[in-house]
């Protein structure tokens, strides 16, 4: 295939597994997946969640470079606001000053959204942000390829869960005051340019000169402002359709609506995620695809993620109807079967979004279940 597939790792904690040993997973997978002739390797950033250890995408980063020396590395994404422009500059320089050109920063705005949220709640006097995005799916739709959009569940009772709300409290300073996300990027691209400014200050070497600078990536789930920003600024952009799915395509056409080319980038560039599981028979891919529906469920009902269980734990505890409801559209868009079947759910994605590259995440309970899903998806693929 002449795409190039790519990878995000969460970094996931199974039932029954210390971190060290996902740790350690993770760094195999990121040896493997340069041998294998992934493209890039991409970590998120995930906090109070039992059941995922990465959240902390520059540094995961740096440990996978030890342990490579060609695969790019980059953040899909780290959350604008969580920390200020010039922490994620910094960190971002010094990974290009050790590793070169292989890194890209990709950001999302789920911090400042939150912030948003929570000053327009604390403020009578303060607007609600107005929404940028289209409205979520009501009903499944096709796309002409084939590929499923489907509807999208009502996830609002997130914003309001314990979980949030001690996220927002434990990740940003009281009091702290968080930019627009426009200004936020903006903000970001001048200290990686070196031209950054405040208040009339001139700060042109307030991250470390190298030979390099990242890449810049937006990563959206929708028609709204990421896609807007990504386009605007000449940024590369992410599509999740493996999270939510329902809106990808629209993203991607906005993000190009919008695109203003720029000196690094002249034309519109799209990676599009898809969550995938590969096995050699059917029947095994049933059996180790047992246990997502409730992973899914733990995230999409506020308490976090939890650790990923086993097929027999699943078995015993399966998910009733109403709870299906819920996690629907993860199910029903998860690409699993053969490396054949998954390679043809994937290049209907890649026709339907036109991506130029496809972002690849396996969710298992063992690591080298993980590890033979990319195996055997590269070979088919390919790479």
């Amino acid at each position: 295939m002449s795409v190039p597939l790519s990878i995000f790792d969460l970094v996931p904690l199974a039932e029954g597994q210390p971190p060290d040993q996902a740790l350690h997973a993770s760094a195999e997978l990121a040896r493997r997946a340069e041998e294998l002739g992934y493209r890039r390797l991409w970590y998120g950033e995930h906090h109070l969640n039992p059941g995922v250890i990465g959240y902390n995408p520059a540094l995961l980063m740096s440990l996978a470079g030890a342990v490579t020396t060609t695969l790019r590395l980059g953040s899909g994404a780290v959350l604008a606001g969580q920390r200020s422009a010039l922490n994620i500059a910094e960190d971002f320089a010094l990974l290009t000053a050790a590793y070169g050109d292989r890194i890209d920063l990709g950001i999302g705005r789920a911090a400042i959204r939150r912030t948003q949220r929570k000053k327009a709640e604390n403020d009578d006097a303060a607007p609600t942000p107005p929404a940028r995005s289209i409205p979520a799916a009501q009903e499944d739709r096709v796309t002409r390829e084939g590929l499923l959009l489907p509807a999208a569940p009502d996830l609002s009772h997130l914003f309001g869960s314990p979980r949030t709300a001690a996220a927002s409290q434990l990740l940003l300073a009281e009091g702290a005051e968080v930019p627009p996300y426009g200004e936020f990027t903006d903000q970001l691209l001048a200290l990686l340019d070196h031209t950054a400014e405040v208040d009339g200050i001139a700060f042109p070497g307030a991250v470390p000169p190298t030979a390099g600078k990242p890449e810049v990536w937006v990563l959206g789930s929708s028609a709204g402002e990421s896609a807007e920003i990504a386009g605007s600024r000449g940024l590369r952009f992410g599509a999740n359709y493996h999270v939510a799915p329902s809106n990808v395509t629209d993203a991607v056409q906005h993000y190009r609506q919008s695109f203003v080319p720029r000196r690094e980038l002249e034309s519109p560039y799209v990676i599009v995620s898809a969550e995938v599981l590969v096995a050699d028979t059917r029947q095994e891919v049933d059996r180790l695809a047992a246990g997502y529906a409730e992973w899914v469920h733990s995230i999409r009902t506020g308490q976090g993620a939890i650790r990923y269980p086993s097929p027999e734990s699943a078995a015993q505890s399966p998910l009733n109807p109403e709870q299906q409801k819920l996690v629907r559209d993860r199910l029903e868009t998860r690409f699993t079967g053969t490396a054949a079947q998954v390679a043809e759910q994937l290049q209907t994605l890649q026709q339907a979004t036109g991506a130029d590259e496809l972002l690849i995440s396996v969710s298992a309970h063992r690591a080298e279940d993980r590890l033979a899903s990319y195996e055997l998806l590269a070979e088919e693929w390919g790479l």
